[in-house]
C-alpha cells in the first residue's frame, strides 16, 4: 500500500508531502560470510589451518561437521563472519531490533543533524490487527473492513498534524534535535546493522514465527517481515548452516 497524503502547509519546501509506505526495505550491502568459515574455525582445533579445497574434498563430512556443531550448540565456529545489512523500516520496528545487543552493531540516521524525511508506515490489508487473548496466549486476527479503514485515516491523519508540526517549528528556528519530539513512532528510520551467523539465528528465533522451530516465537509482524527478508540473504550465503539451524529446530547454538 503506498501513496501520497496532502501537501503539509508549514514545510519550507512544498515538493515534500509525507508518503506511505507498508513494506520494509533489507539490503545485503557488504558480507564476509560462508560455510566454510564456520568449517575453518571448528577444524583448526585438530587439523590446524587447511585450505577451501581441502574443505571441499569431503562436503558431506563438511555438511555433517556443522549438523553436530549446531546439534550439540558448540556456538562459536559461526561468529567467524560478518553480513551488513541495510534497513529502511518504522522507528518501533528498531526500538525492538535494538534488544539484540551480542553480536549486532547499529548505525541509524540521526534526527539530530539532518531533517527527517515525511515517509510512515500505514499497514496493508495483510496486517492483521485485532488481539485477542491474554498476554503469552493471545493471537492476531483479520481485522473488518471498518477497522482497516479507521487505522489507515486515523494514522494517515496524524502523520499530516505531526509532521506540519515538526515543519512548523524547524520553520521557526527550533533545533531539529527538539522539534523531533513530536514526530511518532510510525515514521521511517534507516540503518546499517551488522551481525555474524549466530547473532543472526538467536535474532530469528525470537523474530519469525516458523513450522520447523521447537520453541515457539510471537512476534510482531513488522519486525518478522524484516528477520525474513534477513534470512533469505543468509541462507543464500551460508545454506549449510542455514539447513543445519532449520533441521535442528531453530535454536541458535
Amino acid at each position: 500500500m503506498e501513496g501520497t497524503l496532502r501537501a503539509v502547509t508549514h514545510t519550507p519546501a512544498d515538493d515534500l508531502k509525507p508518503s506511505i509506505r507498508s513494506d520494509v526495505t533489507v539490503e545485503l550491502v557488504k558480507h564476509s560470510a560462508a560455510d566454510s568459515d564456520v568449517l575453518w574455525a571448528a577444524r583448526v582445533s585438530t587439523a590446524g589451518e587447511q585450505s577451501l579445497d581441502e574443505l571441499k574434498k569431503d562436503p558431506e563430512r563438511s555438511k555433517g561437521l556443522i549438523n553436530y556443531l549446531m546439534r550439540d550448540r558448540h556456538g562459536s565456529p559461526f561468529e567467524h563472519n560478518s553480513m551488513t545489512f541495510f534497513i529502511s523500516a518504522p522507528i518501533f520496528v528498531f526500538r525492538e531490533f535494538m534488544r539484540h545487543r551480542v553480536g549486532w552493531s547499529y548505525n541509524e540516521e540521526s534526527g539530530r543533524y539532518r531533517e527527517l524525511q515525511p515517509v510512515f508506515y500505514v499497514p496493508d490489508e495483510s496486517r492483521k490487527l485485532v488481539q485477542e487473548g491474554r498476554p503469552g496466549k493471545y493471537v492476531f486476527v483479520e481485522g473488518t473492513q471498518a477497522q482497516q479503514e479507521l487505522v489507515g485515516r486515523v494514522m494517515e491523519d496524524t502523520y499530516v498534524h505531526a509532521y506540519e508540526a515538526y515543519q512548523e517549528m524547524l520553520a521557526a528556528g527550533v533545533a531539529r534535535e527538539v522539534a523531533r519530539s513530536v514526530l511518532p513512532v510510525g515514521l521511517y528510520s534507516s540503518m546499517y546493522a551488522t551481525c555474524n551467523a549466530r547473532s543472526l539465528m538467536h535474532f530469528l528465533g525470537l523474530r519469525t514465527q516458523h513450522e520447523l522451530a521447537k520453541v515457539p516465537s510471537f512476534p510482531q509482524r513488522e519486525i518478522e517481515m524484516v528477520g525474513e527478508k534477513m534470512e533469505a540473504e543468509w541462507a543464500r550465503l551460508m545454506p549449510l548452516t542455514h539447513a543445519a539451524f532449520n533441521a535442528n529446530g531453530r535454536i541458535a547454538p
